[in-house]
């Protein structure tokens, strides 16, 4: 039986995992520097070991509750397509172990636009639910060709 391996984080009260293989680095919270005319989700951008990379807010992405930076606040460095992107979240806690027959698959009631970065909804115990994302898909292309854009400028 197949195993994974995931990085446990939260927005609000929700739990979310992602596949530990694409986290690069979890790091505690830094102010970011604002970018102008940057997509509203961006937080902005920081020095991340001599790379200037972008910072996004997961709670905007997702139009959560209002955003507040606690001790626990981390940022989750990732890369996509060979660029380093950090994502922040109000706590990453825990690394976890999923069986393939621990994980549901993404329930219809998701949307369209959810399901494409919702890869499932792992179960643990009997009352605690971690949805699953894939954070490579949680920007559209064009999100994508966005922060593209605000790179070069």
């Amino acid at each position: 039986m197949a195993e994974s391996q995931y990085v446990v984080f939260n927005l609000d009260s929700e739990e979310f995992g992602i596949d530990i293989m694409n986290v690069k680095e979890i790091i505690p919270y830094q102010e970011s520097v604002n970018i102008p005319n940057a997509p509203e989700f961006i937080e902005g951008i920081i020095n991340y070991r001599g790379n200037v990379i972008p910072i996004i807010n997961l709670k905007k992405r997702f139009k959560l509750d209002d955003f507040n930076v606690t001790k626990d606040t981390r940022i989750i460095v990732i890369n996509i397509e060979e660029k380093e992107i950090g994502f922040i979240v109000d706590e990453a806690s825990q690394t976890i172990r999923l069986d393939d027959n621990q994980i549901d698959p993404t329930p219809d009631i998701i949307s369209e636009v959810d399901r494409r970065f919702i890869t499932g909804v792992g179960k643990i115990g009997e009352d605690r639910l971690l949805i699953l994302l894939d954070l490579h898909k949680i920007l559209t292309d064009k999100e994508k060709d966005q922060i593209e854009m605000m790179e070069i400028e």
